[in-house]
């Protein structure tokens, strides 16, 4: 699906005013995200392509997800199923 299909399949209408800058969250609770999900992390790392290893470093605070990564799984703790059909093959 392209952008600007899911802009208008979301309801919402592009404007070059109505846009702007949109800050990732500062922290993300990786483990709460998939608790919540009912995964195990090998079943969370696989289904959201997610390497297994950076995942439990994450959940163990040895190491914290860039910004990209912290929008993805703010994406993924809001509408799991999205993701995962987009993500489907």
């Amino acid at each position: 699906m392209h952008f600007l299909e899911c802009v208008l399949r979301c309801g919402l209408t592009p404007s070059v005013r109505s846009f702007r800058r949109i800050l990732p969250p500062e922290e993300v609770d990786v483990k709460r995200i998939r608790a919540k999900a009912g995964m195990s992390q090998a079943e969370f790392a696989r289904a959201f392509c997610i390497n297994p290893r950076t995942l439990q470093e994450w959940e163990q605070g040895r190491r914290k997800p860039d910004a990209t990564t912290r929008a993805y799984l703010a994406v993924i703790a809001k509408n799991r199923g999205a993701v995962l059909e987009a993500l489907a093959r």
